[in-house]
């Protein structure tokens, strides 16, 4: 009886000790991945609807003299300021403000509330009145960027100030499940065949808060419309995307709904 025990406890001391070090390995291995897969963004865009007329001048100097300086004390940016060229609702500017940080984005407007340099210099928007307001409605999303796209990349031409358009396209899924599928689709080789076809991928993400769920929206960056269709050409005739939109597990009448597809230009403040 005293050996069985003596064999019992030792028993139970190597599974203790074995189990304690396969916790430690496993613990190893995940913090060594957190160290070395970057930190995913977060954005919030804001699309400001405005009237024809003083609200514009208004708004944009409201961006550069206040807003975007306000965000880099924050730590956030770069920021993108753009005008909707093309699309519904003009006019139209957008924000894209990209964070690693959650709660300072869902808490944005309290935190500039708490900043007195970015109150005097947002005086003539932050406390414009009914009989002059400075803008129709704000509208905001939040999204986080994909795994395989945790970063905003800013294309070439913005360190230069060079003429460039954007193309900000949403994609609206029937349900959250075809929503993950088409997330994934970008993941199967969708980033690769956009990057082989010269495009400038700013940002892709998921939609997180907003109207219009479950969806995706991301950014592509280009010279003109020239260099926009030229792309898509590429981008539509490449093997790689006629085998990868052709799977089934992809069939894109099932996993996309509806598509959203405006094009935007930089305004001066933009450091996107």
């Amino acid at each position: 009886m005293a050996l069985h025990s003596e064999g019992l406890m030792k028993r139970r001391q190597f599974l203790a000790t074995s189990v304690a070090a396969s916790t430690v390995g496993i613990a190893g291995k995940l913090i060594a991945e957190t160290a070395t897969t970057p930190s995913r963004d977060y954005y919030q865009l804001r699309r400001y609807s405005l009237l024809s007329g003083p609200q514009l001048k208004l708004t944009e100097s409201y961006f550069s003299d206040a807003l975007i300086p306000a965000l880099g004390r924050l730590g956030m940016g770069p920021v993108g300021a753009l005008k909707l060229d093309i699309g519904p609702e003009t006019p139209t500017y957008v924000l894209i403000i990209p964070s690693t940080n959650l709660a300072d984005l869902a808490e944005l407007d309290l935190r500039l509330a708490q900043d007195a340099e970015f109150l005097r210099a947002a005086e003539p928007f932050w406390n414009a009145t009914n009989a002059a307001p400075a803008f129709i409605r704000i509208e905001s999303w939040l999204l986080k960027a994909f795994q395989g796209w945790p970063k905003l990349t800013l294309p070439p031409s913005a360190a230069t100030k060079a003429k460039r358009i954007f193309q900000l396209r949403t994609y609206e899924s029937p349900s959250n499940g075809e929503h993950v599928r088409k997330v994934e689709m970008f993941h199967a080789g969708e980033f690769g065949i956009f990057l082989k076809a010269g495009f400038h991928p700013v940002f892709f993400g998921d939609g997180l808060i907003g109207s219009r769920l479950p969806h995706l929206t991301y950014m592509l960056s280009f010279a003109d419309m020239a260099e926009l269709e030229a792309r898509w050409d590429i981008f539509r005739n490449d093997p790689a995307w006629k085998k990868l939109s052709a799977d089934p597990h992809y069939a894109f009448d099932q996993i996309v709904n509806n598509i959203t597809n405006v094009i935007l230009s930089p305004l001066a403040c933009s450091q996107i």
